[in-house]
């Protein structure tokens, strides 16, 4: 009797050691996947300059090392459905499809704030960049002239990505007393809402090689603007380049 007892209450040991063996354990949260900061590709390099080999790419970046392929052009270039300071449909009122479509959704956030925009200039062809280039180098001198303009290929305009932007009346368009109005102030706190960067930051001219450009905004999506944005920091500081400001062009 007393070995039954024994080896009841051991089955019952061992059936519930068993039951605890089979117990499904909790799964453990996965990791929030990691964002990776992009890879600057390039294809070659003329003279001092890198060409890039992604120039579609919504994350691309150009500067004074970065160029795009001369002859390269959006294959997706749209008029956005915005306000401009000039009636004409031509080329500075296009922007790439994605691009244009976050810049509608971007002036009609402004509105609904109070705030109303107009575009100035969107994209820019390499062989407009470059008479524009030369024309300001005649008329200010190269060390002036490349404080604000861009050496041809290196113009964000020519991704179709980049637009000056400024108030509805259209004064100060792409002009420094476009710092501090309403407009210039909505943009720096708004712009990344919509995946747009202030390009060209105050203060940080000595990264991106230009001088503060408060109008002039350029499309990378929603996500990397938000991080961007985070980091209170640059394009060029976002993909760990190197200050440009002392590269000739």
């Amino acid at each position: 009797m007393r070995r039954q007892r024994i080896a009841l209450i051991c089955g019952a040991i061992l059936l519930l050691l068993t039951a605890g063996c089979g117990e499904k354990q909790p799964e453990k949260a996965a990791a929030p996947p990691v964002r990776q900061i992009p890879i600057q590709e390039t294809s070659g390099s003329i003279g001092d300059l890198m060409v890039v080999a992604n120039p579609a790419s919504v994350e691309v970046l150009v500067n004074k090392r970065y160029a795009l392929p001369e002859s390269y052009e959006p294959s997706d270039l749209v008029f956005p459905d915005v306000p401009f300071t000039f009636e004409e449909r031509i080329d500075k009122r296009k922007m790439r499809s994605e691009a244009a479509h976050a810049l509608e959704r971007l002036f009609e956030g402004a509105k609904q704030d109070g705030i109303f925009l107009a575009g100035v200039s969107g994209y820019r062809s390499y062989d407009r960049q470059k008479v524009l280039f030369q024309s300001y180098v005649e008329r200010d001198g190269e060390q002036a002239a490349r404080r604000y303009s861009a050496f041809p290929g290196t113009s964000e305009h020519q991704t179709g990505l980049a637009v000056d932007v400024t108030g509805s009346d259209g004064r100060c368009a792409a002009e420094s007393c476009f710092a501090g109005t309403s407009e210039a102030e909505w943009l720096a706190a708004h712009a990344y809402e919509y995946g747009f960067i202030i390009r060209y930051p105050k203060d940080k001219e000595e990264i991106t090689g230009y001088k503060y450009e408060p109008w002039h905004i350029r499309y990378v999506g929603e996500e990397m603007a938000g991080e961007i944005e985070e980091q209170s920091t640059t394009l060029d500081e976002y993909y760990d380049s190197v200050p440009v400001s002392g590269i000739r062009y």
